[in-house]
């Protein structure tokens, strides 16, 4: 018997999943806010360079015409952000001269900058700007760096010492150095702690999500996953909302930051996963979080009459698929293997290096920055739903292939829309974003249910870490916009095509049983694919499992 057949027994998919789930899920919406934070405490205000020292006290009483002195303009008619005259030029306060090859020099005094958007960011506090304008960037790969370091040390972690001990850190973590990213002056210091908060993403949504489906029956995975990536993008949603209320960075950092610690707190009373307690030996604590599961599911005699010989036949089959001698060349050893991990490593990377290419550069479609970001939350909403329709009914491959290409697609074209068409631009723009959000999902689903029992933790793990190099890769793609507009979306689209033709070649998983070691994943690639007879007789199998003696129900 499988342990989801006593979650089952315990009241299934009762009170006690659906608190333990919304209390999990409420803490990776808001996780949200710190991915796209910077669209807003980093954003670029309007700038100019600042006057020399010399001539400030005879031109005080004209800021204006100082300034169309001392600023050449662009071929739009602003002031240049990054260049100014070498010596003022007020043959330019008459409007009937124009100058012609005049020598200009950097801005050597600094800048002044547009308040009425963006009372402070980091761009004006640390003058991220011109030559330095890459740092801006360089900070958020740094973040992105922090969430890889995170999957790999806060997974091991989960294995080690149990999904509740990591996550309960995280949050703390989270709370102390998003705080104290708030507080510190230097840009170095705020590098620093953005690199300890990326930690901290990893480390909340891998330990939220096994806790969420280690505690789920079979019925309820499917929805309590989707509900994860509704949870995100709810996020999203709420960041435009905190960020059009606090202007001040430094308050909009505190204030995204500050809640985790209340999520530390009450973290404590969540129990931890009963399938890894027993699989770890430690089944006295794993026989009391089941007794209040099932007292509060309503079956609290059920959960009195448990005794560790019932529990234990139920983790058998878990403890049957464990194998010792997993390593990551497992994913690489057979034929059938490497081919559906290096699918996976193109997919994950695309799918992120695209979803954080487009989610990271809001200023650049012309809109108000809230708008834009309230916009890109909202159009990911009815595109999972199409996109957990279509899984259902049609296909994984097929839903995966097709928002992954359609995303690309979309990329490319606002190449070829004019730059004055802003809302034709900001709206395909978005339904990209839709499209790669709503891929996302899918492939989660997807990548798990490919890789086989014995490795498939392994294999999620792996290919995940593809997704955090993506997130990673994403704003150096974004730099080369430096030497070329048009080098960063043709990026971000190719590889999102690239990605969508690249899962064309995996196997259709849709209504077929999960396969369990890697031996029966070649000889159903010898047969291209298990076939319906393999299915039937696989359900007829477990049907005849399920026919047997239950030692819960025997003993109660």
């Amino acid at each position: 018997m499988a342990f989801t057949d006593l979650l089952d027994a315990l009241g299934g998919v009762g009170r006690f999943q659906f608190i333990y789930t919304v209390l999990l899920l409420l803490p990776c919406g808001l996780l949200a806010c710190h991915n796209f934070l910077q669209n807003f405490t980093a954003a670029v205000p309007r700038h100019h360079c600042r006057g020399p020292t010399n001539h400030s006290e005879a031109t005080t009483n004209d800021s204006g015409a100082w300034l169309r002195a001392i600023v050449p303009l662009d071929h739009l008619g602003a002031p240049e952000p990054c260049q100014r005259f070498t010596e003022p030029q007020w043959a330019l306060l008459n409007s009937n001269t124009s100058v012609h090859r005049t020598a200009t020099e950097s801005c050597k005094d600094g800048w002044v900058y547009d308040h009425s958007i963006f009372p402070s960011t980091i761009v004006m506090e640390w003058d991220l700007v011109c030559e330095a304008r890459t740092l801006r960037d360089l900070a958020q790969s740094i973040y992105m760096a922090g969430v890889l370091v995170g999957a790999a040390v806060f997974g091991c972690l989960a294995d080690r010492l149990g999904r509740k001990g990591p996550l309960i850190w995280s949050y703390l973590q989270l709370a102390v150095s998003g705080s104290a990213t708030a507080y510190f002056g230097s840009f170095s210091a705020y590098c620093a702690f953005r690199f300890l908060m990326g930690m901290t993403f990893s480390g909340i949504i891998l330990n939220s999500l096994s806790l969420v489906v280690e505690w789920m029956p079979t019925r309820g995975r499917t929805v309590a996953g989707v509900l994860l990536g509704y949870s995100f993008t709810m996020g999203q949603i709420i960041l435009a909302g905190m960020a059009y209320l606090i202007r001040p960075w430094r308050w909009l950092q505190f204030a995204v930051s500050a809640p985790f610690l209340i999520f530390f707190l009450y973290s404590w009373w969540l129990p931890e996963s009963s399938r890894w307690l027993l699989l770890h030996g430690k089944s006295q604590l794993a026989m009391q979080n089941l007794r209040k599961v099932a007292a509060l599911n309503g079956r609290k005699e059920e959960g009195e009459r448990l005794t560790k010989e019932v529990v234990s036949s139920y983790i058998q089959s878990e403890f049957a698929s464990v194998r010792t001698s997993n390593s990551i060349l497992d994913l690489f050893r057979t034929p059938a293997i490497r081919r559906v991990t290096c699918c996976l490593m193109v997919v994950w990377f695309s799918n992120s290096v695209a979803y954080y290419g487009l989610a990271m550069d809001l200023q650049k479609f012309g809109f108000s920055i809230y708008l834009v970001q309230a916009l890109f939350g909202i159009i990911d909403i009815p595109a999972m739903l199409v996109a957990t329709t279509t899984m259902i009914y049609v296909g994984r491959r097929a839903t995966v292939a097709s928002f992954l290409i359609l995303a690309g697609l979309m990329v490319i074209a606002n190449l070829f829309v004019p730059e004055d068409m802003q809302t034709l631009r900001t709206a395909q723009a978005a339904l990209g974003k839709g499209c790669l959000a709503s891929s996302f999902i899918c492939v989660y689903l997807f990548t798990g249910e490919l890789y086989p029992t014995e490795i498939r933790q392994m294999g999620m793990g792996f290919t995940s870490v593809n997704a955090r190099l993506g997130g990673l890769a994403a704003p150096l793609v974004t730099t080369l916009g430096e030497f070329s507009t048009i080098l960063p979306p043709v990026s971000f689209g190719a590889t999102s095509i690239l990605a969508g033709l690249a899962v064309c070649s995996l196997m259709e998983t849709r209504n077929m049983p999960l396969v369990e070691t890697i031996a029966a994943m070649e000889r159903s690639r010898a047969k291209k694919g298990p076939s319906k007879k393999d299915a039937e007789q696989k359900s007829e199998e477990i049907s005849l499992q399920q026919v047997g003696a239950s030692p819960l129900r025997e003993t109660i």
